[in-house]
């Protein structure tokens, strides 16, 4: 990245909150370019990559505000470049968010609420409802919110942004469109038992439960 946008990141990043009606309120262009010296034209190019990056929304009348930080839209426009160059770079990101999710589960699982575990189960029934539906559905819906809502509650902005970054790429790719039934009855078997041990409090049956289901993408079916 060129070093006027890394400090143009810094200096948004920076700029204190002096509005108290509208803190997210930046200021504009005119007064950012007499501020830094730099250009409107050069800033505007500095913009539109924090625009790209999601940390700023610019809109028509309303100027410009700062967004509330995520990590996510930085690894997604690399990640999903990445995998429809190379069908390797998917498989090293499984890998890699395989991981995250091992090395942060009990962190994860110990600070869920009892409200987090009535949604849990809700969302197991939604997915099997569907599978023994007619027609069959895929509940793809069911499976990315049921790993992202173990997760929710870490307090890491950067594991919340590789691990929704996953599922951005899983979706470009488009493994959330088709997938073999008994696949899908496997996957959300072990759902069901990673569900059921964190409602018993048997978080490492829950984790073996994740392992065992890890795998199951591999062996997915073309």
């Amino acid at each position: 990245m060129h070093q006027g946008t890394v400090d143009f990141l810094r200096y948004l990043a920076q700029i204190p909150d002096e509005n108290t009606e509208d803190s997210s309120k930046l200021p504009s262009l005119q007064e950012m370019s007499a501020h830094l010296g730099v250009s409107v034209s050069k800033l505007r190019e500095h913009l539109e990559v924090a625009r790209a990056l999601e940390l700023v929304d610019v809109r028509p009348r309303l100027g410009i505000r700062r967004i509330p930080f995520s990590f996510t839209p930085a690894v997604r426009l690399s990640l999903v470049y990445g995998v429809h160059l190379d069908r390797q770079h998917f498989e090293q990101y499984a890998d890699l968010r395989n991981k995250l999710e091992h090395a942060y589960w009990y962190q994860a699982v110990a600070a869920l609420t009892p409200e987090d575990y009535r949604y849990l189960q809700r969302l197991v029934d939604q997915a099997l409802q569907k599978l023994n539906g007619v027609p069959v559905r895929i509940p793809h819906e069911e499976h990315r919110e049921l790993h992202m809502a173990i997760y929710r509650r870490l307090d890491n902005s950067f594991v919340q942004g590789l691990l929704e970054a996953f599922w951005d790429a899983y979706e470009s790719f488009g493994l959330n469109l088709y997938a073999d039934y008994d696949y899908l009855q496997q996957v959300w078997r072990y759902h069901r038992e990673m569900v059921d041990a964190i409602l018993a409090g048997d978080f490492e049956a829950g984790l073996q439960a994740l392992i065992a289901h890890k795998d199951l993408l591999h062996h997915r079916p073309s």
